[in-house]
């Protein structure tokens, strides 16, 4: 296997890099090369989690090997000074070979790894001698600590990564800025062009994010957004939003480089704000068949560990209100809104009832809904998605989002621990390949909801189908219904099962459309979902009702037409096998 899914899979260029860390910057003695393996983290805090994750697990002979590397510029080369605004830091967790399973658990979970485009720039600084590690340039100066990213003072925060402190600079320039700032801004720009090849204009990165989180607000709905003027909408503007949240503020909007790492952050910050020091932490709810790291979050990230309901059934629900009327507390309620792969919806209705009596938090995950299509933040304290899918489409970046709804209990506590905690690793360069992908957002969304629905229509009623899984079609649509904009569909989600497996296998088989994980992509996409994601707990699985020759299919941009005779095709191909 040369490539996969980037949590799953750790792209080619930052093992490369890796490689390249162990070989200049281990000594392995006695040991063969390959013995010793790294993983990258951008900045010392997350690759201080990552190390305490592999302590928590791993045998006392890895742990007693674990070493962190961190890389960070070298003031002293005249050449560092134009690429300060770009904070290119990059922190090794060094191991034994053994060690390596356990660190992959953390990348996959936690989604906080380095992305590929980071890896790729930072080897080239580290080929170069601009990245060395922060230990070597002390050990130089000594009277003159080396201070990772240091640039003019606007894109500092109080915290210097090598002094310990838990916030990353916000090193993105602003358009707004002074004269000096935007000088240094536009040397660095042109240096990356002449230096690397990168066409990167770093004055366009934080309206950028500005541009993305006023998407997901649902405030900024043009396709022509332009970058390079003024980027900030006025209150006003941004309280008129498909969120239905007057008071919802671009500040409360936070993006992490993938969806996942957005739903690592969330639980992070539930429990950090709801375990006081020296208490014994409250258990959180998984509500639903969930997409594979979020319950593994909950059982991992928590000693207490989850509680499932893998239905999100009202009978769930009827469960655990008799748990709380016991006296049963928890931490926060996750759930998917609709579920993956059977587009189940939980009704959030009856779940905010429960949470405002018992005082819990409630996180929702709309990926698949999408803001589009649904407001699920009336709901929910924090709505948490991945822009990796639709939102960007184009398969060619990662991107995660989260909302804190103002109007939450927790919201203040929450806010407080983000302001204190909060670092922002989203690479530059991710940034802008995200505001451009997603500008034509909501147009796209329009046309897969109805190609979604016309391949409904194939499967619907068709002899060989024993259930078709939409929104539209569920027991549970009137959960969706309470939620679905005025304007919305239903999604770009289909799940289909055959009644028999044979017939399953050459619909499959003859489907022409792209074959692989993931959903979200701009084109049709088709993958035996459960024996991908769930292949070795198949039985834990259909325990929940999803079958394991259940066929996923994300639906994408092509013509109406052509879609629905590529489906009708390949049933014929089933039909042969009946």
């Amino acid at each position: 296997m040369t490539t996969g899914y980037p949590r799953f899979f750790i792209h080619r260029s930052i093992q490369a890099f890796a490689a390249d860390i162990v070989a200049k910057h281990v000594s392995t003695k006695a040991k063969q090369p390959g013995d010793i393996t790294a993983m990258l983290f951008p900045t010392p805090t997350i690759a201080s989690r990552c190390v305490d994750f592999i302590r928590s697990r791993a045998p006392v002979d890895v742990c007693s090997n674990l070493q962190v590397i961190n890389l960070v510029l070298d003031m002293s080369n005249p050449e560092a000074r134009a690429l300060e605004p770009l904070c290119p830091s990059i922190s090794a967790v060094i191991m034994p070979q053994d060690g390596f399973p356990f660190a992959k658990q953390y990348w996959q979970h936690s989604g906080d790894g380095v992305s590929s485009r980071r890896a790729e720039f930072c080897h080239g600084l580290f080929k170069d001698g601009l990245l060395r590690p922060d230990t070597e340039l002390r050990n130089a100066d000594a009277s003159a600590p080396a201070k990772p990213c240091r640039g003019p003072k606007r894109y500092q925060r109080q915290a210097s990564l090598d002094a310990g402190g838990n916030q990353q600079p916000n090193v993105h320039g602003n358009v707004n800025g002074t004269t000096g700032e935007t000088a240094m801004i536009q040397e660095t720009s042109r240096f990356l062009e002449e230096r690397f090849g990168r066409n990167l204009d770093l004055s366009f990165v934080q309206p950028a994010k500005s541009a993305i989180k006023r998407r997901i607000a649902g405030a900024l709905r043009s396709a022509d957004h332009d970058l390079g003027g003024s980027h900030s909408l006025s209150e006003k503007q941004m309280s008129s939003n498909t969120r239905g949240i007057a008071n919802l503020r671009e500040e409360d909007i936070y993006l992490f480089p993938c969806g996942m790492n957005a739903i690592f952050h969330a639980h992070r910050a539930l429990y950090s704000i709801r375990t006081p020091p020296g208490s014994t932490p409250l258990k959180s709810v998984n509500f639903g068949f969930p997409y594979v790291d979020t319950l593994k979050i909950l059982e991992k990230f928590n000693p207490s560990g989850a509680l499932f309901y893998g239905r999100a059934s009202e009978s769930d629900l009827d469960d655990l209100e008799t748990r709380l009327e016991a006296g049963e507390r928890y931490l926060a309620l996750f759930c998917e809104f609709p579920g993956n792969p059977l587009l189940t919806c939980p009704s959030l209705v009856r779940i905010r009832e429960l949470a405002d009596k018992y005082e819990f938090a409630v996180v929702v995950d709309e990926t698949i809904g999408t803001f589009a299509n649904v407001n699920v933040l009336q709901f929910a304290d924090i709505v948490v998605s991945s822009l990796t899918k639709i939102f960007s489409g184009d398969c060619n970046v990662m991107g995660g989002g989260a909302i804190l709804n103002p109007n939450s209990r927790y919201y203040s506590a929450l806010k407080a621990f983000v302001q204190k905690e909060f670092e922002d690793t989203y690479w530059p360069e991710d940034v802008i390949f995200m505001e451009r992908n997603s500008r034509d957002f909501v147009a796209r969304i329009d046309r897969v909801n109805a190609n979604a629905e016309a391949i409904c229509r194939v499967f619907k009623g068709h002899p060989l189908v024993k259930t078709l899984y939409y929104p539209k079609y569920n027991d549970s649509r009137a959960n969706y219904e309470a939620v679905k904009l005025p304007q919305g569909g239903y999604g770009g989600l289909v799940s289909v099962v055959f009644k028999e497996k044979e017939q399953a296998v050459a619909f499959y088989d003859a489907i022409e459309t792209a074959k692989g994980p993931s959903l979200g992509t701009n084109f049709t996409l088709t993958s035996p979902y459960v024996l991908l994601a769930h292949y070795q707990e198949l039985d834990w699985a259909e325990q929940y009702g999803v079958d394991r020759d259940l066929i996923r299919i994300s639906v994408g941009l092509e013509e109406t037409d052509e879609l629905v005779n590529v489906f009708t095709r390949a049933l014929k191909v089933a039909e042969a096998q009946s």
